[in-house]
């Protein structure tokens, strides 16, 4: 099984209300092998709601308590953060999770890049918080930018 971030496959889960639909997650999914996943909303938060972004570092900086992550008007949502991510880590301890496929740049799914904090578009190397936790139970995270055919057959069918 694989890990999707379900606004990727067109559910309307980004914090706007809309997604981020890539026809090629779509086109795979019939197969059945994902689990879409939204961390914001395993951890309590509504759709839509206000963006959210790490301030003052990443998600694994996060996981130790040494930075939050704030909506847009200042509301400190770390705890509905750190609690969708370990509501996933439920998700790859009932099922074989083999990977994940997670929206670059959100504070929750970004693999290699997330917001810096400032909600002027700024992007920052680091990870969200799931991502990180995905990682730290050893289940290879990827984002929708570098998947392509050739990885899902191999992650679908191997």
């Amino acid at each position: 099984m694989i890990l999707v971030s379900s606004c990727l496959l067109g559910l309307d889960t980004k914090y706007n209300g809309e997604n981020n639909a890539k026809e090629l997650l779509i086109e795979y999914s019939r197969y059945g092998k994902f689990i879409p996943i939204c961390p914001e909303q395993l951890g309590g938060l509504s759709t839509p709601r206000a963006p959210s972004e790490i301030a003052g570092g990443s998600g694994e900086d996060v996981l130790k308590g040494l930075c939050r992550v704030l909506s847009e008007s200042g509301t400190d949502e770390t705890n509905q953060y750190i609690k969708g991510a370990k509501e996933v880590i439920k998700i790859v301890k009932i099922f074989p999770v083999k990977a994940a496929i997670l929206k670059q740049r959100s504070p929750s799914c970004g693999s290699m890049q997330i917001y810096d904090g400032s909600f002027s578009g700024k992007v920052r190397d680091g990870a969200g918080v799931t991502a990180v936790l995905l990682k730290e139970y050893g289940i290879p995270v990827y984002s929708e930018e570098e998947i392509n055919r050739d990885i899902l057959e191999k992650l679908i069918f191997e």
